[in-house]
């Protein structure tokens, strides 16, 4: 057997003992289909946490497989993650509890019919407006500013519009709802 130092010896012993990390049902998909865009989407996740950095209690709507979720965790004490799909809430429940990732928490909530019950200091979104029809977006906005303490922060990433023409088939059929920087910043306000 080789031998290796004490670092890359920790590592191996770690992984004997625990086994190599599950991915989520959509991020194992993209990491299979084309692993670029799965740096992409943990980029947002680092940009989140920087901007976030020193919050308590922090919401993720829209998690999906929350893959992203411990980026932020580096950066603040807690978040709580919501989804209206209870098989991938479920399956982040299972896969977070098995890699005993503290300061997680998940529920099925649809955020376009109430606000939530707890207060955040601060709220994020990545790539879940462009799916919410048009006719639901104030509701959608609304609600997560309610669930936010009055100097709550809320992060809100989306596809420009302008980049529609570069999209692929099946992204232009999910994506209902693309906002240019104008339209984005006239529904926050």
């Amino acid at each position: 057997m080789e031998s290796h130092c004490s670092v890359q010896q920790a590592q191996i012993d770690t992984y004997i003992k625990s086994g190599g990390l599950t991915l989520g049902p959509w991020t194992s998909n993209q990491a299979r289909i084309d692993p670029r865009k799965l740096c992409i989407f943990l980029s947002r996740y680092k940009f989140v946490a920087k901007m976030l950095s020193g919050k308590k209690n922090v919401l993720e709507v829209g998690c999906g497989d929350a893959d992203g979720m411990p980026i932020v965790l580096q950066e603040v004490s807690s978040v709580h993650g919501i989804d209206i799909d209870e098989f991938i809430i479920n399956d982040a429940k299972k896969r977070f509890l098995s890699e005993n990732i503290k300061g997680t928490s998940f529920s099925l909530h649809d955020v376009i019919k109430n606000p939530l019950n707890t207060l955040y200091d601060a709220a994020f979104s990545l790539d879940v407006i462009e799916h919410i029809p048009n006719k639901d977006e104030e509701e959608f906005v609304a609600n997560i500013a309610s669930s936010l303490t009055n100097d709550g922060v809320f992060i809100i990433g989306t596809p420009n519009k302008t980049a529609d023409q570069y999209a692929s088939e099946g992204s232009r059929k999910s994506h209902i709802n693309l906002q240019s920087h104008e339209s984005l910043k006239n529904l926050m306000m």
